[in-house]
């Protein structure tokens, strides 16, 4: 995997709001259901998520910068083992956790200056001190997911089932504020290890809609009405993310009035709801006879656009 910050276009110091950030503009331009056509932008989509995983993660990040681990969260060889074209060495991972070595090496001359006292290291009986058998155990891997969310579950947090990779289902209760990008650790839902099993990640994607738009924690709607509707006013039926409801228009309304349906939007991380904003959209039908006699001897004289300068 590629380096985490070239991946999503940051520098090393990015802050966590800068890190956010890269992520939330690279997944929407990415997002497979806007890339059906193309699917090397799905790949750039994983690259970019699992690189957002492991930077929006504290401790892995800090563990990243240090060489701990590698951009795929994997322990790095220590010191650089592994055994390049030329090396004289070569390790693999041993039973106790720790490495392994091909007999005819001999390592006293590299390692005598790396610990203190000298050339004890090698002499003693206590080797490399930490080194090897003697590593603390470790926690499994974390294994991390994506979970694409409907975007009337999102908005009501409705709860959603997720298969982990043993199998069993699981129940999630969505976060207050839930986005995309947004990310909830299972603990102990990853893979086992020595000291434990890892946790499992999961990232939320959250779906577009065929007519909602979210604008933070508000939804909103263009909401065709008729002419008469709007002539008129009157009780008209409205789609919510709770189910339709009847909204009353005024009469004599017009193009672009925006309406507001109180605590139908989505659940902030305070708790509190969005609204729904609907905006009117008056219809009009091209070939009307009806309509079109009726207006026949008929002329708004009005100056509606005199506030634009013509």
């Amino acid at each position: 995997m590629a380096d985490p910050y070239s991946t999503l276009g940051i520098a090393r110091g990015a802050s966590e709001a800068e890190i956010k950030s890269a992520y939330r503009k690279l997944a929407k331009e990415l997002h497979p259901d806007r890339n059906k056509d193309n699917p090397k932008a799905s790949e750039k989509f994983s690259a970019v998520t699992s690189a957002y995983d492991l930077l929006s993660d504290k401790d892995k990040r800090a563990r990243f910068d240090r060489g701990e681990i590698d951009a795929d969260g994997n322990p790095a060889a220590p010191f650089g083992f592994g055994g390049g074209a030329g090396g004289g060495f070569r390790g693999r991972p041993g039973q106790g956790g720790g490495f392994e070595f091909q007999e005819g090496a001999d390592f006293g001359d590299i390692f005598e200056g790396l610990f203190s006292g000298g050339g004890a290291g090698r002499r003693g009986g206590g080797g490399f001190g930490g080194f090897g058998r003697n590593a603390p155990p470790q926690k499994g891997a974390n294994v991390t997911y994506r979970l694409a969310v409907q975007f009337v579950d999102a908005a009501t947090l409705a709860p959603q089932r997720i298969t982990l990779q043993d199998g069993k289902t699981i129940d999630l209760k969505l976060p207050a504020g839930v986005e995309t990008g947004t990310q909830m650790r299972l603990s102990g839902k990853g893979q086992a290890g020595p000291a434990g099993a890892g946790d499992a990640i999961v990232t939320i994607e959250v779906k577009p809609h065929a007519f909602f738009e979210r604008d933070g924690d508000n939804v909103l709607l263009n909401l065709p009405i008729t002419l008469d509707e709007a002539v008129k006013g009157g009780k008209v039926k409205v789609p919510t993310v709770d189910g339709p409801v009847m909204l009353g228009v005024p009469a004599g309304a017009t193009s672009g009035k925006t309406l507001r349906l109180r605590g139908k939007g989505f659940t902030g991380k305070s708790g509190q709801r969005g609204d729904q904003l609907v905006t009117l959209m008056i219809d009009i039908p091209a070939d009307d006879p009806t309509l079109q006699s009726l207006v026949e001897n008929w002329q708004d004289r009005r100056a509606v656009r005199t506030h634009l300068g013509v």
